[in-house]
């Protein structure tokens, strides 16, 4: 006899990836090959879940973050999506009304900006700043804590047909050509494909994250958490038309348990509101200029106790400081203080 319960979940799933394959192109590998781990090592994002004894640590490809003994568990009134009943054991109400309407007015801002003139011979380029927190096991078994600096310069190509480059602290490396690219590694002809329509869009994200880090994965997350890391990531790496970014910001306005936090920092020290979803015991926030509502950044915090330290302090940061479309390898846009491209 059948058992109901698993069959109606592998139909879930084969579902989820029949959508998946209709809406975006085939990934260049049905898992991240080593090449798309080492594009997205320069991130340094350190999505972290809740804090467990150290030795019980998992890692996640997306946020690679250096510890020495194991690596760190990884992990961002509305319409929402019904959340993934396995995906949490403590369902989230929606998206707060203020956090809905910053996301609306940021969308906003987002689709006015110019259209960049994206040709497949051009570079989308990325400069930025990071910092994240390490822990490591002294031999007593204590834990310890380091901050580490990354500056970041990365260029991918429009399509992802030719080799890129990422200079982190005036080093160069050269990056695998990546086409037809996918979302853990999106190239700029992949993004535009996107639903502009935020719902559809949303269904997008969560059918991803649910493949991913759903049922059967190690993730101890949810879809909804994935989803808003997924938004994150996209807004926050990558450069994409402004009706995409635009129906981005949308879509995260829809995912449960969206909140506003009043003040924030990046990693280059600007201060400015953020949206922000708290998942076991850590907050994850998408920074903005007050004045210009441009993305400045993102952080993570502790709101209780944990292997990183106690309320409030930071886990990681990272600040956009310059995003654009440029002709070659090496040539950058101009940082532009606190405003950023999105």
């Amino acid at each position: 006899m059948s058992n109901t319960r698993t069959d109606h979940s592998e139909w879930n799933e084969h579902s989820e990836r029949r959508e998946l394959a209709r809406l975006l192109p085939p990934p260049p590998h049905p898992e991240p090959s080593p090449s798309q781990l080492a594009l997205r090592r320069d991130i340094l994002l350190a999505e972290f879940a809740r804090p467990r004894p150290f030795s019980a640590l998992t890692a996640r490809w997306r946020g690679l973050v250096a510890v020495t003994a194991v690596a760190t568990a990884a992990a961002i009134t509305a319409v929402t999506l019904a959340p993934d009943p396995s995906s949490s054991q403590d369902p989230r109400p929606p998206a707060t009304a203020a956090s809905v309407d910053l996301l609306d007015r940021i969308a906003k801002v987002a689709y006015a900006q110019p259209q960049p003139p994206a040709q497949d011979s051009q570079f989308t380029y990325l400069r930025t700043v990071s910092h994240t927190r390490t822990m490591t096991e002294d031999t007593d078994g204590s834990m310890a804590g380091a901050d580490t600096t990354s500056n970041t310069e990365r260029w991918t190509a429009v399509d992802g047909g030719r080799a890129g480059l990422v200079r982190r602290e005036g080093v160069d490396t050269p990056l695998p050509a990546i086409a037809p690219g996918s979302l853990n590694s999106p190239t700029y002809r992949l993004l535009a494909t996107l639903p502009t329509d935020p719902e559809a869009l949303l269904k997008l994200v969560y059918a991803d994250s649910r493949l991913n880090h759903g049922s059967g994965s190690a993730s101890t997350t949810g879809a909804d958490h994935e989803a808003f890391i997924a938004i994150g990531d996209l807004l926050r790496s990558s450069v994409a038309p402004p009706q995409v970014d635009s129906a981005l910001y949308r879509a995260a306005a829809r995912i449960p348990g969206v909140v506003t936090v009043d003040d924030s920092v990046d990693a280059a020290g600007r201060h400015g509101v953020a949206v922000a979803r708290v998942e076991d015991g850590l907050r994850f926030e998408w920074i903005f200029d007050r004045t210009t509502l441009g993305l400045l950044g993102t952080r993570t915090v502790l709101v209780k106790d944990g292997l990183w330290g106690g309320p409030g302090d930071e886990v990681e940061s990272t600040a956009v400081l310059a995003q654009g479309i440029v002709g070659a390898l090496g040539e950058a846009v101009p940082v532009q203080g606190a405003e950023s491209s999105h």
